[in-house]
C-alpha cells in the first residue's frame, strides 16, 4: 500500500480529562459527534463496553452509497488515548488515534487520522480530504458546544442533548 495521507485536529477544554474521556468511552456518542447527512448508524448492539480487541460495526452512507464499517479498537489506555482500525469499510486503510492531554488547567482533545482512500492521492485531493476536514469541523463545533452547555449546567448530561456517561467505567 502507498504512504498513509495524515490528517489531525485539536480542541482544548477548560474541564478536567477525567470530565472530558468518559464521553468518549461510550461508543453512543459517535453518533452525536457525526454529521446527519453522513446517516451514520451503529449496527452492534449497545452498550458497548470499550476495551483492546472490541469490533464496532457501523453504517454510513457517501454520495449516496450506503457502506458496511467495521473497525476494532486497537488501543484502549485510558484515560489518556485510544486508536481505532478500520477492518473493513470506504478507505483502504484507516487508523485514527483519539489523545486526551491534561493542558493549561483543562483538556486538548486531538485526533490524528491515518488514512488512505479507495482511489489514491487523485480521489483524496478531490473528494475524500474536504469530507474528512468537514466531518472533524462538525466533530469539533459539537464537542465544544456539548461540553460549554456542560460547564453552564452541571445537570446537562441528563438533558436533551444525549451526553452518554458509561456505567462502570471505573470497575
Amino acid at each position: 500500500m502507498k504512504d498513509y495521507l495524515h490528517f489531525s485536529s485539536e480542541v482544548w477544554f477548560p474541564q478536567a480529562r477525567s470530565d472530558i474521556f468518559p464521553f468518549f468511552e461510550d461508543a453512543r456518542n459517535l453518533e452525536i459527534l457525526t454529521p446527519k447527512w453522513l446517516n451514520f448508524k451503529i449496527l452492534t448492539p449497545l452498550p458497548i463496553v470499550m476495551k483492546e480487541g472490541v469490533l464496532i460495526d457501523y453504517r454510513i452512507r457517501l454520495h449516496g452509497i450506503s457502506f458496511k464499517w467495521r473497525t476494532e479498537i486497537t488501543v484502549w489506555e485510558p484515560p489518556l488515548r485510544f486508536v481505532d482500525t478500520q477492518i473493513r469499510g470506504p478507505y483502504r486503510a484507516w487508523i485514527h488515534e483519539h489523545r486526551f492531554k491534561e493542558k493549561n488547567g483543562g483538556t486538548m482533545v486531538s485526533d490524528e487520522v491515518k488514512y488512505y482512500p479507495w482511489g489514491g492521492k487523485l480521489v483524496n485531493r478531490l473528494f475524500v480530504r474536504s469530507q474528512i476536514e468537514r466531518i472533524f469541523r462538525y466533530r469539533a463545533d459539537k464537542l465544544v458546544a456539548l461540553f460549554s452547555a456542560h460547564e453552564k449546567d452541571p445537570t446537562a448530561n441528563n438533558s436533551s442533548q444525549h451526553l452518554h456517561q458509561p456505567r462502570g467505567h471505573n470497575e
